[in-house]
């Protein structure tokens, strides 16, 4: 017989493992890779096992977590299965000690454990989609736009000081600077060795660039102090590098704080330098626009 704490803490685990099977069944039928969705589908039988050998133990039906299997659910169809999974995989390890606080009384759980431990490999093989496939073109017109970009609107902003002549120069500069680098990459893709689409990294890489160019410039068009507007730009690509990052390391199961503060530290560095350089051109030449 259970006790009140452990009953609670396997009331818990039953729910999380009804959750997750439903979650796995509703993204089988969306996804277009035959293997994936067995895989899905796989998951989701396990998770319905673990269910019932929870039931078992506590004699009690429960409901899933609705919030969590819409939250998840619409994650991996907007942002792509292999984050939305990911995302959720992540909270496995604090499951897998929930599940050792019962081991003792029901040894089989570690059978439960051992289940746990192989869901990550085998979602690891789900990510050859097109948005990880394509992630170096992203990365090419992100970081470029950011670097470039906050660097060029420091350097107006300290040269001519009239926001909306720096917001509509900055807008100019960046979508020729997309165009050029969407060409590069379309040229670079197709002479590489590589089962990339040459087009389709075009298009990644000048939908990023341009994206960015548009948060980027996006302050100086609704307010008229230069300065606070550059603040606004840094902080938008401050966050830009952040949900970035965010994304990649949860996908690809990197460092996120390595490669935030990489990715973060480049552009304020060149933007703080390009800043002076706009100040020194300003003193230089007179200008006063």
């Amino acid at each position: 017989m259970l006790d009140k704490h452990l009953k609670n803490t396997a009331l818990k685990i039953q729910k999380t493992e009804l959750t997750e099977h439903i979650i796995y069944r509703k993204l089988a039928p969306l996804v277009k890779i035959k293997k994936h969705a067995e895989v899905l589908e796989k998951l989701s039988k396990e998770e319905l096992e673990h269910y019932n050998f929870f039931k078992d133990i506590t004699k009690q039906d429960i409901g899933s977590d609705k919030l969590k299997i819409f939250t998840f659910v619409s994650i991996s169809r907007i942002f792509g299965l292999s984050f939305g999974l990911k995302l959720m995989e992540s909270g496995e390890g604090r499951a897998q000690k929930t599940y050792a606080k019962l081991k003792d009384a029901y040894p089989k759980i570690q059978a439960l454990i051992d289940d746990e431990e192989k869901h990550e490999d085998e979602l690891l093989g789900l990510i050859d989609e097109d948005r990880l496939k394509y992630i170096s073109s992203v990365v090419l017109g992100l970081n470029d736009a950011l670097v470039e970009l906050t660097a060029s609107l420091a350097g107006f902003t300290l040269a001519l000081q009239n926001t909306r002549l720096i917001g509509i120069v900055g807008l100019i500069t960046g979508i020729a600077a997309a165009t050029s680098m969407a060409a590069s990459e379309y040229l670079s893709t197709k002479y590489q060795k590589t089962d990339k689409n040459p087009l389709k990294a075009s298009l990644y890489t000048g939908v990023a660039y341009i994206l960015t160019v548009a948060i980027l410039v996006f302050p100086f068009f609704l307010f008229r102090h230069a300065i606070f507007c550059l603040g606004l730009a840094v902080a938008n690509a401050l966050l830009i590098i952040a949900a970035y990052n965010f994304y990649i390391s949860v996908a690809k199961s990197l460092d996120f704080k390595k490669r935030f503060t990489e990715m973060a530290g480049l552009s304020l560095s060149v933007a703080t330098a390009t800043f002076f350089i706009g100040l020194l051109i300003r003193k230089v030449f007179h200008i006063d626009v």
